[in-house]
């Protein structure tokens, strides 16, 4: 599944390319695509021709475009800048979902779904086009509704206090500018559980997937296992700071590309799966304690039918450590 600085890379490339513009019309080349949008392939055509993206917005991994609508009193006004978005298009990207910008001279990627053509926009490409492989992602039209401590929705270019209905119930992520510590550290005490699979929850923190939960513990030196209940404000602080900055090295490298079905608008693969210092590198010198003199090899264990790499050296486990 892409992760985070995945789902950002693909929202920054769209806002330079879809935000203003107008969707003039929708083909539905695969309706399983739109098995999300409960009333079919006609309904979701409806509510999207003729309608403007305000702006794309992301929490989590969650990635939406709220909608002005044409009909509004405020565009039929002429001030259509000012309209409150009060439905959105939300794109799950699944396992190899691709929200690609092309012009229509380029022909049809063999996986094509959705194809939304767009108003013109300045020599910018005029199709945005869902492709998708496998068939897990999907499009649908949502509402927006009010975010519950009145901040914004998520990530956005001009954030509002609105977030798309289905992802209402996650947390903020460590990228958000309203994400709270304090908030973070108090829920994490009341859990009597392990620090990595509090990372894993999304209605406690969003957006950290297994890569990204493994490389925030290497950098924090801290133990997958270490209880939640015992940690130290410090500690919750100093693995929030590295998730953060492992995310913003990330998003300069493109985000994490395991599987070339992992793009950006543009059919762009990132790289930063060359620079991991712990995911994936069972049997290799961990990188810190070589620089200091010690020999330690990363390790890999099972965990939640997954994998956690971690170095016995620098991330030592808890004699009373909880999965």
């Amino acid at each position: 599944m892409p992760e985070l600085p995945e789902v950002e890379v693909v929202r920054r490339g769209l806002v330079s390319w879809v935000r203003g513009r107008t969707i003039t019309s929708v083909d539905v080349l695969d309706p399983r695509s739109l098995r999300r949008h409960a009333l079919g392939p006609e309904d979701f055509i409806g509510n999207l021709q003729g309608t403007t993206v305000d702006d794309v917005v992301r929490r989590g991994k969650f990635l939406w475009m709220p909608l002005r609508e044409a009909g509004s009193a405020a565009a039929a006004a002429g001030d259509a800048a000012t309209a409150v978005p009060r439905v959105a298009l939300m794109a799950h990207l699944g396992m190899s979902g691709q929200l690609l910008m092309q012009d229509p001279s380029v022909p049809d990627e063999k996986h094509l779904k959705v194809r939304l053509r767009l108003s013109p926009g300045n020599g910018m490409p005029d199709q945005l086009r869902f492709v998708d492989q496998r068939i897990f992602g999907g499009l649908f039209v949502t509402d927006l509704v009010p975010t519950d401590d009145g901040g914004p929705g998520g990530l956005a270019e001009s954030p509002r206090p609105l977030i798309a209905a289905e992802a209402a119930h996650i947390a903020r992520d460590p990228l958000d500018p309203a994400f709270s510590v304090e908030l973070f550290y108090s829920r994490l005490r009341k859990r009597r559980t392990g620090l990595k699979r509090a990372l894993l929850d999304q209605g406690l923190v969003s957006g950290i997937g297994n890569i990204y939960a493994d490389e925030s513990l290497w950098r924090a030196g801290l133990h997958y296992a270490r209880p939640t209940d015992k940690l130290r404000r410090s500690e919750a602080e100093r693995v929030i700071t590295s998730a953060r900055d492992v995310m913003r090295d990330a998003l300069a490298a493109g985000g994490t590309s395991f599987d070339s079905l992992y793009v950006n608008v543009n059919g762009a693969s990132g790289y930063f799966d060359r620079s991991l210092n712990a995911y994936g590198r069972e049997g290799q010198p961990c990188t810190r304690c070589a620089a200091v003199g010690i020999n330690s090899t990363i390790r890999r264990e099972q965990f939640m039918n997954r994998s956690s790499y971690t170095c016995p050296v620098c991330q030592p486990r808890p004699r009373n450590g909880r999965w």
